[in-house]
């Protein structure tokens, strides 16, 4: 037998060299653990009714879901939300301010896949810690007053976490997942489907779709344990624009068009369009004009935009994860830093 071949039996014979298992608390200790208080309980739920009347658009501000493109320093991240808070009440008349506080990052091939999965940005991949840090962090931000977004990227993780959120997206790359959608049809919360990666709108209207109708799936209870599970569907899955390989798709045309697709499959018209990604080339500093001219299509009549998506935080651009870190700097997306950030709301507020 060649190395080759008898390697290759090796591996067949001892399935342990392809995974190992290391168990984790389980959803429901975690949360006992780190409780979300019953007033906080209150006011997430108020957070979440107001979003939803802003989508439904029985409330005429305008959604903003802004922050960092991914939380990796705890201490920034409540620095960037206290800030955040206290514009929230300067504008709050006009604009409804969410903070996107994302903990897991999607990878196109491999990298650092967010502080929920390494929180010591060392690839030592701690779990647990990085569900406590998440956890504790996302209620610490939500006990500054905010609405807290986030991206339901592993679908075991949304036990742990949902109570804290009052909205949340499925990104371009999982929007076709099927354990997404019947995931989704389960939640408590406005959820956002993007469009592909390709631009494309059927995946994310089939997403919002199913989303909306009862199922039964597979999946784990609050202690662990594999269980059937029974959802009544979610009305409130919506529609993200995030552009696409052939550009972006926040344009008049685009807009309207999203607008009567989603009508004709029976969905809500309202949509949220994501002023990074495709839609600005990949150019945080270009996310003020795309949003101004998302603003200018909602004061000419365009009502069926409810919202924008910003990549912020408190500095401009990103860095590599290295052992001296920049303070407030991004280590995925470029991000748009809070001075500029913050003249830009109160622009969108004054119009």
């Amino acid at each position: 037998m060649t190395a080759t071949a008898a390697t290759l039996d090796h591996e067949r014979h001892n399935p342990s060299r392809a995974r190992r298992t290391l168990g984790l608390s389980t959803p429901a200790a975690l949360r006992q653990a780190l409780p979300v208080s019953a007033a906080l309980a209150h006011r997430i739920q108020q957070h979440r009714n107001a979003i939803r009347a802003v989508l439904g658009g029985q409330d005429d501000r305008l959604l903003v879901i802004t922050g960092p493109c991914s939380l990796h320093d705890p201490e920034a991240a409540l620095d960037y939300g206290r800030r955040l808070a206290a514009l929230a009440d300067e504008v709050g008349d006009r604009l409804l301010i969410v903070m996107r506080a994302y903990v897991e990052k999607p990878r196109t091939t491999v990298g650092w896949k967010g502080l929920l999965h390494d929180p010591h940005l060392d690839e030592s991949n701690d779990l647990e810690a990085g569900l406590r840090v998440s956890r504790r962090l996302l209620i610490e931000l939500a006990e500054l007053g905010l609405p807290i977004a986030t991206e339901i990227l592993s679908p075991a993780v949304a036990n742990y976490l949902e109570d804290t959120l009052s909205w949340a997206a499925i990104g371009a790359r999982t929007t076709e997942s099927q354990t997404h959608r019947e995931l989704v049809s389960g939640l408590d919360m406005p959820v956002g489907f993007k469009n592909g990666t390709d631009g494309e709108l059927g995946a994310a209207l089939d997403a919002i779709q199913a989303a909306s109708c009862p199922h039964r799936h597979f999946g784990l209870d609050d202690s662990g344990q594999s269980a059937l599970v029974a959802t009544t569907g979610n009305p409130d899955a919506h529609l993200i624009l995030r552009g696409g390989r052939q550009g972006p798709n926040y344009d008049g045309a685009s807009v309207q068009a999203a607008a009567r697709a989603l009508v004709d499959a029976g969905n809500n018209s309202r949509l949220i369009v994501d002023c990074s990604h495709a839609n600005s080339g990949k150019d945080a500093l270009r996310q003020p004009e795309v949003a101004e001219q998302v603003l200018a299509q909602r004061r000419e009549g365009a009502q069926t935009i409810a919202g924008l998506m910003l990549e912020s935080h408190l500095e401009t651009g990103k860095q590599p994860l290295g052992p001296a870190l920049r303070y407030g700097v991004s280590v995925t997306d470029a991000c748009l830093g809070w001075a500029p950030t913050a003249a830009l709301l109160r622009r969108l507020a004054r119009r």
